[in-house]
């Protein structure tokens, strides 16, 4: 099978989570489609050393690395920052009528901007997980640390978002939310 044939059969099923993750780790669009455009690049490069492995893993690690150099090149702060800060999240699942709709919009807005501000070490190891539905063995592997470091980095990402004062605001005044 030609290296074209394999890159179309192993990588591109697993675009719209490159995407997907590079979009959360950028918090750009536009640069995440520039970050999947190259890790697709690397990926055809080095097609022939994928194994009969995950491809989807392998992939995304291929993604991870490259919003890493990308980020190098034009975010390098952003690397190292881990402020610790507090976030603040709510989504209302509930939400029907108009009102409650357009409460739920702000709210998931909220939790996305909480999200995306999660210092990178966090957010990356909670995207894989929550939304890409890894294991924690994967996640592992693509990010290159021990399983325990995921679960304490997915714990403390956990953490600040149940810790936002807004978001404990929201979840009081949410029915069944209150502690």
């Amino acid at each position: 099978m030609s290296d074209h044939a394999r890159f179309e059969q192993l990588v591109l099923p697993h675009l719209g989570a490159a995407y997907n993750l590079a979009r959360w780790l950028a918090r750009d669009a536009t640069d995440a489609e520039d970050i999947v455009q190259d890790a697709c690049i690397r990926a055809l490069k080095y097609i022939a050393s994928m194994n009969r492995g995950d491809a989807k893993a392998w992939f995304l690690t291929i993604v991870r690395h490259a919003f890493y150099d990308w980020c190098e090149r034009n975010r390098p702060a952003e690397i190292a920052r881990d402020d610790g800060s507090a976030l603040e999240a709510a989504v209302d699942h509930a939400a029907v009528d108009p009102e409650q709709a357009a409460v739920r919009r702000a709210e998931s807005k909220v939790l996305a901007d909480a999200v995306a501000e999660l210092p990178l070490a966090f957010r990356e190891v909670l995207i894989l997980r929550e939304m890409e539905e890894l294991s924690y063995k994967e996640i592992a592997r693509i990010v290159d640390i021990p399983i325990g470091t995921v679960m304490s980095r997915l714990a403390r990402a956990r953490a600040l978002l149940q810790g936002s004062p807004r978001l404990r605001a929201i979840a009081e005044r949410t029915p069944g939310g209150e502690r």
